[in-house]
């Protein structure tokens, strides 16, 4: 039951677009400008750095633009705290992501070292992010210090307000009516993050759908029970 659910609930993946920014809405501007519109857009190298805990959009925001850029036909360099064995920096990059460097182990933080040097001769954009401002992470002072050097946001993560706001426009996308009690049920019952509150409501849709029942407590309690 749960792989059907999964299959009928699929989520659209993160955008820009798609990504709610309230407090983050300068950062989200930025990113914009530096993508542009299209493959030949005039792209800044400087770099960027984006900060802060989990579940103020980070990670979303990386993918996002490593979706729209390969949308462009683009390549990127990824490299996250699960890259176990980084590829050697490839000159055809359109930019080089870097996420939870906070995180990076000894051989992570040598990678990203050489990638950052080799971007910055070419030169192509590295747009990392990690849950602590630069001077506060414990990497290599010569990547620290890059890291550091371009343009810093300091991401925030939503208010319950704002992540109301969220819940419901995404539930109107779908045609979803969600009471209050439902959204204070999502609210105190599972995990706070956006990205968590997103994927729920991908389910309660698929298991709406598969059960022809409306989103209530009930089914969200019988949809649990039965993953």
């Amino acid at each position: 039951m749960q792989q059907l659910v999964l299959d009928m609930g699929l989520p659209t993946g993160p955008s820009l677009d798609n990504f709610c920014a309230g407090p983050n809405a300068a950062a989200l501007a930025h990113l914009k400008l530096w993508l542009g519109d299209g493959a030949n857009s005039l792209r800044s190298p400087v770099p960027i750095y984006l900060w802060g805990g989990s579940g103020c959009g980070k990670t979303h925001l990386l993918k996002s633009l490593c979706a729209a850029l390969q949308e462009q036909g683009a390549q990127v360099g990824w490299l996250d705290a699960n890259t176990h064995s980084p590829a050697e920096f490839d000159e055809r990059w359109a930019a080089v992501l870097m996420d939870d460097v906070h995180a990076f182990n000894a051989g992570q933080q040598q990678a990203a070292f050489n990638w950052f040097v080799n971007a910055q001769t070419r030169p192509i954009a590295v747009i990392a992010a990690g849950s602590l401002p630069p001077a506060d992470l414990k990497l290599r002072d010569d990547l620290r210090s890059r890291l550091g050097w371009g343009h810093v946001f300091a991401l925030q993560t939503l208010s319950d307000t704002e992540r109301r706001a969220v819940l419901r426009q995404a539930a109107e996308a779908r045609g979803i009516l969600l009471s209050d009690e439902v959204v204070d049920f999502m609210l105190t019952r599972f995990s706070r993050d956006l990205g968590s509150l997103m994927e729920l409501l991908n389910l309660m849709d698929g298991y709406a759908l598969q059960t022809q029942r409306a989103i209530t407590i009930p089914l969200i309690k019988t949809m649990m029970d039965n993953s």
